[in-house]
């Protein structure tokens, strides 16, 4: 008797909703399991960066998982005797209200997949948003926040973020203009520049020269001359400084003279 009791309870609609529970739940661990293994695959075989490749599958698993509950929540209902196309309706009903309130949160985190599926910048690059730029903290499915040189923190909406420009990937260029007075020698102010642009090249972070363009500008306050460099990311600031340190040693050393803007003497 106990034992067509226990199979009568198998098929009532409690056992039913704790198959459910239960089913749900295996799916939800076979798919975690399954996306953990193809991302996995993916990072090797396309060698990209590690980080984003967790965030995305976070994000595919986090979609998965609501999905398949709240397919199971429906189910559920409808085994409790809930009608649940009623249910449905005045949810629809409700959503296309709450939807209207709602447009900039989905623009936003529809942005924020993109940057991060297109890997368009990622935690630690210095990148420029239009208005904003400094060192990025933080990529969120909604913001993105960085961090600009004056330690500021600004939070910008995915959505709102219309153009990048990133310095943190390929080489950078470091450009120093230096003018001097058209008195000076030319030749031999070409010959002190090289030879800075010999001792600069032993910086470590360095890829492609520096050289000497030569005469680029003739200016009412003297002959201009421009100094290029290819450098690793975020280095060209530091480069150019040291450029320039070197350039302002030599030419008081060799006593050649910067050009400078003389301003009229009134009455003259």
């Amino acid at each position: 008797m106990n034992y067509w009791t226990q199979l009568s309870f198998l098929n009532t609609k409690y056992a039913k909703m704790l198959y459910v529970i239960i089913l749900s739940v295996l799916i939800v661990k076979i798919l975690n399991r399954f996306i953990d293994g193809l991302f996995h695959r993916q990072t090797k075989i396309i060698k990209t960066n590690e980080n984003r490749i967790k965030t995305l599958g976070g994000l595919l698993k986090s979609l998965l998982k609501y999905t398949v509950y709240f397919v199971a929540l429906l189910i559920l209902l409808d085994l409790a005797g809930i009608n649940t196309s009623s249910l449905l309706t005045a949810a629809g009903i409700g959503g296309i209200a709450v939807g209207f309130g709602a447009q900039s949160l989905v623009k936003d985190v529809i942005a924020g997949f993109f940057i991060l599926f297109e890997d368009q910048y990622q935690v630690g690059d210095y990148i420029e948003t239009g208005e904003v730029e400094g060192f990025v903290e933080e990529v969120g499915f909604r913001i993105t926040k960085l961090r600009d040189f004056g330690g500021q923190l600004h939070i910008i909406p995915n959505g709102e973020i219309k153009r990048v420009t990133n310095h943190t990937r390929g080489n950078m260029r470091a450009l120093v203009k230096v003018k001097v007075s058209y008195e000076e020698n030319i030749e031999r102010v070409f010959s002190i520049l090289r030879e800075i642009c010999e001792e600069i090249k032993t910086l470590e972070y360095i890829k492609e020269g520096p050289d000497v363009l030569g005469i680029t500008d003739f200016g009412l306050e003297g002959i201009e001359f421009t100094i290029i460099s290819k450098t690793t990311p975020l280095k060209q600031w530091a480069v150019e400084r040291e450029i320039r340190k070197k350039i302002k040693e030599r030419f008081e050393k060799e006593k050649i003279s910067f050009a400078y803007f003389k301003a009229p003497l009134k009455g003259a």
